[in-house]
């Protein structure tokens, strides 16, 4: 268990604390990190897209069965070629700031969530075209079939109001986001909290059940744990295992855990900073690979609650074969070879980033990376840069030539993350390849499951021999959770909609 001292400082900011809502069901959750933005396509990481998740609602809806269902549009069509998508929108539906919904928000979602400012300006812009029929009919067309279109709206497309973007512009949108979700905006605190309350005008008259939400930034694990035992919270997530095993028999708290979709790895640059160093080698690129002992770091610093990541194609994912997909070994000879091989026998130094305190456990990896490397003479000054900064510059200009990262997947493939991390010209890819865009870009198009994890495992061969990462892991989620919440259920990519959550009595 915590210290003493520490629940009580705790319960002594609790005390003190000034909360903004007098009702009694306000889910309080905590954000392991402050949100980079709570306008979606500007939310860089898995902490923002959850917290403003609330605030909207998209055309079609993923469901936690993975079954896509209506949402603000009640139907849809696809076109024979499966190049055009025809929605019928619901109508009478309210933004927060009470402007109706029709077509021309669609339109607006789609031309905002395009601008080269944002951080997945690609979501959008793989629609060629969105046109209104009449105000509650919309025709989106893609240039090619696309296969997870739809599950690409689903997770992306959250519809703003036209005409107040189009007065205030993105950058005070991001300030005073309106949408027409469960919950809306009320205030936020840099660093501190997001208030939330519940919609009254919300087109789902049976929800939500909350009378409001608030997120606490909490970054320390412990602070987060200490935060749940006290009652100060109802949900804490990203916990390490020694922590979530500290709750075991708690009172009024359970702990969930599930294995999460996100690859964990390093990253390297051959464009930006990368340019010139000795990782444009492939040689050197695999010896970085066996020289970091994956499985030494999920035993010392997981406790062994995490697998080690063969690649971009995990576990759950279309086209993993368990069998075909083993990681690469710990082998320090072999990667002193191969470093000699490449003309490096004494090694050489090298910058790597990392996002402190962004992720469980974070920066011990970053720093047993560092020690593992420096066992092959690979010595590495490992930058620790808050999670703003971080992920504040295109191409991750603020980092080295290399940097630890991780990338989710929200639709049971490796695709978006393929796709984000690997097509030159977006926001975070580094590592260009022409022969791995062009296999990532056939699987977009290939519809056929069966053809499309027959790619995957293609891809998983060339990303083996021409290693644009160091592949560390795929961890095992902790979150504890107060036993009164009724109805949340986190998926796989550390999602989580607050829709259908209820506080018991």
């Amino acid at each position: 268990m915590l210290k003493n001292g520490l629940l009580t400082m705790v319960a002594s900011l609790v005390l003190a604390a000034h909360f903004a809502f007098a009702q009694e069901d306000v889910l309080v959750v905590t954000l392991s990190s402050d949100p980079t933005s709570l306008y979606m396509p500007r939310a860089a990481d898995r902490t923002a897209g959850n917290a403003s998740w609330s605030l909207y609602d998209t055309l079609v809806w993923l469901n936690e069965e993975g079954e896509l269902v209506p949402q603000l549009a009640t139907d849809w069509q696809i076109s024979d070629d499966g190049l055009t998508y025809t929605f019928t929108l619901r109508q009478g539906v309210t933004f927060h700031n009470g402007e109706p919904f029709t077509a021309d928000d669609v339109i607006a979602t789609w031309e905002y969530g395009g601008d080269d400012s944002n951080d997945y300006p690609g979501y959008y812009t793989v629609a060629t075209s969105v046109e209104a029929i009449d105000d509650f009919t919309v025709r989106i067309t893609t240039a090619e079939p696309n296969a997870i279109f739809l599950t690409t709206m689903a997770k992306n497309w959250a519809i703003i109001p036209g005409d107040y973007m189009r007065e205030v512009g993105i950058d005070a949108f991001a300030t005073a986001p309106v949408g027409t979700g469960p919950f809306q905006f009320v205030s936020r605190t840099p660093g501190e909290r997001i208030v939330m309350e519940a919609n009254p005008n919300y087109w789902d008259s049976e929800l939500p059940y909350l009378d409001g939400v608030e997120y606490r930034v909490i970054s320390d694990p412990s602070t987060r744990v200490a935060a749940i035992q006290t009652g100060a919270v109802h949900i804490a997530n990203r916990l390490t295992p020694e922590l979530a095993e500290s709750l075991e028999g708690e009172d009024g708290v359970d702990v969930l855990t599930y294995l999460n979709d996100r690859v964990y790895y390093v990253a390297f640059k051959n464009i930006g900073a990368g340019v010139g160093t000795p990782l444009e080698d492939a040689r050197v690129r695999q010896a970085l690979n066996y020289g970091v002992d994956r499985f030494g770091i999920i035993e010392a610093i997981f406790s062994g609650y995490a697998n080690p990541a063969p690649g971009f194609v995990v576990e759950g994912n279309l086209g993993y074969d368990e069998a075909a997909m083993a990681p690469f070994a710990y082998d320090p000879e072999r990667a002193r070879a191969l470093l000699a091989e490449a003309g490096y026998p004494d090694g050489f130094d090298i910058q790597m980033g990392c996002p402190a305190d962004g992720y469980v456990n974070i920066n011990e990896v970053c720093q047993a990376v560092a020690q593992s490397l420096g066992a092959i003479g690979v010595n590495v000054d490992v930058d620790f840069q808050t999670t703003n900064t971080y992920w504040s510059e295109p191409q991750y200009a603020v980092t080295g030539p290399m940097f630890v990262d991780s990338w989710s997947s929200e639709v049971g493939e490796a695709l978006p993350r393929l796709q984000g991390a690997l097509i030159p010209g977006n926001y975070y890819t580094t590592w260009e390849d022409s022969e791995l865009e062009a296999l990532i870009n056939q699987i977009d198009v290939t519809v056929d499951r069966d053809e499309r994890a027959a790619l995957y495992q293609e891809m998983h061969e060339r990303m083996r021999n021409e290693p644009p990462f160091i592949y560390l892991y795929q961890p095992v989620i902790f979150e504890a959770v107060a036993s009164n919440v009724q109805g949340y259920r986190p998926l796989a990519a550390e999602e989580y909609f607050l829709r259908s959550v209820r506080l018991a009595d």
